[in-house]
């Protein structure tokens, strides 16, 4: 069989006489694992270094051939294995197709989605073409094995068995050499740079040696393995259950992705629960806007339940026991209150009679006048050391109506009455509580024991804090309603849905977090470290694109340039194919940034980005010094590693887009705002900047959401896509972890 390929000149070679001398590819990425299994299961003996920026074959004629597919295809195609690369045409063209798809298994965002549309594929079919093992099989198989732990968690599970029986069929049958393969080049969090293989000896030794190593070093970024208490596997019921006051924000999200980390592991059950008893609060545009987040962190969840749906159980509850003497209604005015319980003073109706307690609670219910003055208390122990147990508030009234059920009450519970109740008759095994709430331990079983209902057990994990950050939704909403943000999407918020409008990966949060694990020491997290580990994510598939800033730009003009303008089409990512092309105009005049125009001297040589060296000859200046134009000369032979500077930069021509670069400052400016602090005092004056600038005409097709890299300007996410040539396409800038 005979192929055609381009190297400087159009040559038939047979591809299958073809040795390859050498694999390599970029020392700080990830290597090529589809190519690397394929040539262990063919038995082909493939050298393999770093040099190359893109995965690269040698072959045995000089000749080189580029990218992942292109090698995984020529592996096909010189195998002994029958039918590797199909048994005839229409196969070929499938398995083209199996490998275009391919690299979405690196996107984190759908990777449960290709493993269901994989599964499905699978019902009927042992193989993904035909009836031979693939090239197919192995690019899905290698995607699958890349992600490391991720996979390895839902291949233990029986979500998707076919592409399961699949994975294991070939992994069976394979064995010698697909393991050496994961053994070398994945680890625990997935597709790494490759590591020596130890031999069995060096192997015996170093387990000899580490013997002592705890599970928790071993653990890499997952949480430790934490027990809870008394848990019982398949038998584990979690509730989230966040107060639809507000958008959810980074620490609610550590609660969510810890209760989800639990229910996966002793493979219970999550239920979502609104805990709406606050009407003042409350709204249908939070519960509609935490649902969305709640998708957004991929959280998986039996049912949605609200603590409203309970109000009715709730008030029988709380009359049972002012009958039983466990509560009683109190008119004593807040202040005082605060005051006799922080002191242990009993209340003056403490010892109220049942007859009296009840009928203040029918005005109560009521909402008359007099019952406005009461609440009802739990009658549990004034003089106790934790101040939690000193009768706490049950019941107040509240006139407001309910976001859910109107004017219906009058009355509502307070969390800390309805929440041991609610998760008893719920069927909670384990409430997961940040450790702010240890005080309230106590209480919680003491209500719930008054209450005789089933004990639920409590865990708690560190309450996850963020420096320049405030995390209380009364404070965000003074934010939001004092204009001094967009809304609860502001980029500028640590809720969901601004940090993801900022450009955060949920993959790199859900990382994050992970990494905290179950820990309950207190600790306040660096911004930096989150953007970091982003910054991995986004990096190796985010295509790059070109900009230049509008403000006093500089034109060079190339006289050796071309007369005519011409178009390449180059990769959108030098390193990843699925990045897709671009369109590249190259003209005589090309617009350059002002300061790079201001660090260039007269005979130097510089290079221009995806073109090639040139020599700047002519400086002009104004009266002020400042560059306002530039002549040069192309000198495309000379070397890229000689020059100092490399210039990014755009032709001259009318299908360039207009851009609004947009970063952003942290709102306060205080590490941490104690309790007795006012926030208004730590208020930073600047949090927008905004920059007028042009972009290349390939970033019309960016959608909103969508990542990019600005050559030398860091990463972005657009906000605004293009819609006509007067409106600009709106790019926030995103952290990219290092401190600025």
């Amino acid at each position: 069989m005979f192929f055609a390929f381009e190297n400087g000149r159009d040559q038939t070679v047979t591809l299958a006489k073809m040795e390859v001398k050498k694999l390599s590819f970029a020392a700080e990425s990830p290597p090529p694992l589809s190519v690397i299994a394929a040539a262990k299961v063919a038995a082909i003996p493939i050298p393999i270094g770093t040099s190359a920026s893109t995965p690269t074959f040698v072959l045995s004629d000089g000749l080189e051939l580029h990218g992942t597919y292109a090698l995984l295809r020529h592996i096909g195609r010189i195998a002994k294995i029958p039918n590797f690369y199909g048994e005839n045409a229409y196969e070929a063209n499938q398995v083209d197709e199996w490998l275009d798809y391919s690299p979405i298994l690196s996107s984190g965002s759908e990777f449960e989605n290709v493993c269901a549309y994989v599964d499905k594929y699978l019902e009927t079919r042992t193989l993904l073409v035909g009836q031979s093992l693939s090239i197919a099989d192995i690019a899905i198989w290698s995607g699958l094995a890349a992600t490391g732990l991720r996979w390895e968690s839902l291949r233990k599970s029986k979500k998707y068995q076919n592409l399961v029986r699949w994975f294991n069929s070939i992994s069976t049958e394979y064995s010698d050499a697909l393991n050496e393969v994961i053994a070398t080049y994945v680890g625990r969090k997935g597709l790494a740079k490759p590591v020596a293989v130890k031999s069995k000896e060096q192997q015996d030794q170093s387990k000899s040696v580490n013997a002592d190593i705890s599970e928790k070093g071993k653990a890499g970024n997952r949480p430790p393995e934490v027990d809870l208490p008394d848990a019982e596997f398949g038998k584990l019921r979690l509730r989230f259950a966040p107060e639809p006051s507000g958008y959810l924000h980074i620490g609610h999200s550590k609660a969510a992705l810890m209760n989800q980390y639990f229910a996966q592991r002793y493979q219970g059950q999550l239920i979502v629960r609104f805990d709406d008893t606050n009407p003042a609060k409350e709204s249908n545009e939070f519960v509609d806007n935490i649902l969305i987040d709640i998708a957004t962190l991929g959280l998986k969840y039996e049912a949605v339940t609200y603590t409203s749906d309970y109000f009715s159980e709730l008030m029988e509850m709380a009359e049972n026991l002012i009958r039983h003497r466990k509560a009683y209604v109190d008119d004593t005015p807040r202040e005082q209150m605060k005051k006799e319980r922080m002191n242990g003073i009993e209340s003056k109706c403490r010892n109220n009679s049942v007859e009296e307690n009840l009928r203040l609670w029918k005005e109560m219910i009521a909402g008359s006048e007099k019952g406005l003055e009461c609440c009802l208390r739990g009658k549990l122990d004034m003089l106790d050391p934790n101040k939690s147990l000193r009768d706490p508030v049950y019941y107040r009234c509240n006139p407001i109506p309910h976001h859910r059920i109107g004017s219906k009450y009058k009355i509502y519970p307070t969390y800390d009455f309805a929440c041991p109740f609610v998760d008893a008759k719920e069927g909670i095994t384990h409430a997961l509580r940040s450790s702010e709430y240890h005080d309230r331990n106590a209480q919680y079983y003491r209500i719930q024991e008054d209450m005789g209902v089933n004990k639920v057990h409590l865990y708690e994990f560190s309450r996850l804090n963020m420096i320049y950050t405030l995390l209380s939704k009364r404070k965000l909403l003074w934010f939001v309603q004092e204009g001094k943000v967009d809304g609860w999407d502001d980029p500028r918020f640590p809720t969901v849905q601004g940090i993801v409008r900022r450009g955060l990966k949920i993959e790199a949060l859900i990382q994050f977090i992970l990494e905290q694990g179950a820990s309950k020491n207190l600790n306040l997290m660096e911004w930096d470290k989150l953007w970091t580990i982003n910054k991995k994510i986004i990096d190796p598939v985010c295509p790059r694109h070109t900009a230049v800033i509008e403000e006093r730009r500089v034109l060079l003009t190339l006289i050796d340039g071309p007369e005519k303008p011409f178009v390449r089409i180059i990769p959108r990512h030098k390193k990843y194919e699925g990045a897709g092309e671009k369109a590249t105009t190259y003209t005589k005049s090309i617009w350059i940034d002002h300061a790079d125009a201001q660090s260039i001297s007269v005979d130097e040589e510089v290079t221009l980005m995806d073109w090639g060296n040139a020599m700047v000859k002519k400086i002009i200046k104004d009266q002020d010094g400042n560059v306002t134009g530039l002549t040069g000369i192309l000198h495309l032979e000379g070397s890229v590693k000689t020059t100092k500077l490399k210039l990014t930069w755009l032709p001259e021509i009318t299908e360039l887009v207009n851009l609004l670069l947009v970063e952003f400052d942290h709102l306060i400016t205080k590490k941490k705002v104690e309790e007795d602090d006012e926030f208004r005092d730590v208020l930073n004056p600047c949090t927008r900047k905004e920059t007028a600038a042009l972009g290349d005409s390939s970033m019309r097709i960016l959608k909103r959401g969508d990542i990019l890299q600005l050559e030398r300007k860091g990463y972005f996410r657009c906000d605004v896509p293009f819609d006509r040539p007067s409106k600009p396409i709106v790019l926030f800038a995103i952290p990219d972890g290092r401190n600025k």
